[in-house]
């Protein structure tokens, strides 16, 4: 032990701040030679490491636990060497790292799960869950799911009830969770160009500023989830409504004699028709010639069906 400013301070070797840190020998050496830990002070042949090291191998720890990488740990840790706090930083880090949602993650055995989807065990349709996330093995056990969201598992009971086979279900989820992402990152670079720009300069914010960030994030947080619920809503209300009346329209379906049909017209007729009525007026021409043409024979068809009538009243009736 020594004495520094009137208090004891610890010394240790590489052996026990390994010890006391849970790093490993080689994770220490590993650290200084990156520039993440002091030199330790040299005493002949030995390396002395202080509480200082401790104390920088425990930030480490808790800033690689939060996902940071060692170059970005390098950063901060030496913004605080220059007398910028981390506290802040790591506030906000924790308010962006936090709950997105209101919701709970639940727990489900097998047996349950199957009873969910009709009581028919379907291993493919297990494993299509797991590599979606909508369920999470519980360690340790093997009929034992963890449901990080109910309510999404809700949704494909739901879906599976009403008829809609779980590989279509599992796609749609597939399809829908790109274009949420898709929804995500750009709300992420709306907000990002706009708001938080001024937080991201080349140096990690002060306490302060990384207070004030972490305010906006609380506050900005619900606003995503607000705008697609309102644009959501009014998208199903839209095609829904044009949807059903599409299949609930009035008048017979058409049958395939109904459906319009394309008729490959001389190119001679079409020069003189252009010539007579004008490029403009072709289609018009055309389908006004071919109403006449049916008309006319109607009318000749009702007319000589009267002639035929009127002849058979006249002789009257046969023996």
């Amino acid at each position: 032990m020594t004495e520094q400013s009137g208090q004891s301070a610890a010394e240790y070797r590489i052996e026990d701040l390994a010890h006391h840190s849970g790093a490993t020998v080689r994770t220490i050496r590993a650290y200084q030679d990156r520039g993440l830990l002091p030199r330790p002070e040299r005493r002949g042949r030995a390396n002395v490491y202080t509480d200082t090291h401790l104390s920088r191998l425990r930030q480490i720890a808790d800033l690689l636990d939060r996902g940071y990488t060692l170059a970005s740990i390098k950063e901060l840790l030496e913004a605080w060497d220059a007398g910028r706090g981390l506290g802040g930083v790591l506030g906000l880090v924790a308010e962006v790292d936090g709950p997105w949602t209101d919701e709970r993650a639940g727990r489900i055995t097998r047996t349950e799960l199957d009873l969910r989807f009709g009581g028919d065990p379907d291993e493919a349709a297990v494993q299509d869950a797991i590599e979606l996330g909508v369920l999470e093995r519980v360690p340790g056990t093997s009929d034992e799911f963890l449901v990080p969201s109910p309510q999404e598992l809700s949704v494909a009971v739901e879906l599976y009830a009403a008829g809609v086979p779980l590989s279509a279900i599992s796609g749609h989820l597939r399809e829908l969770r790109g274009q949420i992402e898709h929804i995500a990152a750009r709300f992420l670079e709306f907000t990002t160009e706009h708001v938080f720009a001024r937080y991201l300069g080349p140096y990690p914010p002060t306490d302060a500023e990384a207070a004030e960030a972490a305010s906006l994030v609380r506050r900005l947080r619900p606003l995503a989830q607000q705008s697609v619920d309102a644009e959501l809503a009014r998208a199903m209300r839209l095609f829904a409504t044009k949807h059903l009346h599409r299949h609930l329209a009035e008048g017979p379906v058409a049958s395939p004699a109904d459906e319009p049909q394309s008729v490959t017209v001389p190119a001679a007729t079409m020069r003189a028709v252009r010539t007579l009525v004008g490029p403009q007026n072709v289609s018009a021409f055309i389908t006004a010639a071919t109403e006449r043409e049916v008309q006319a024979r109607t009318l000749d068809a009702l007319t000589s069906s009267d002639s035929k009538s009127g002849i058979v009243d006249q002789m009257g009736p046969t023996d």
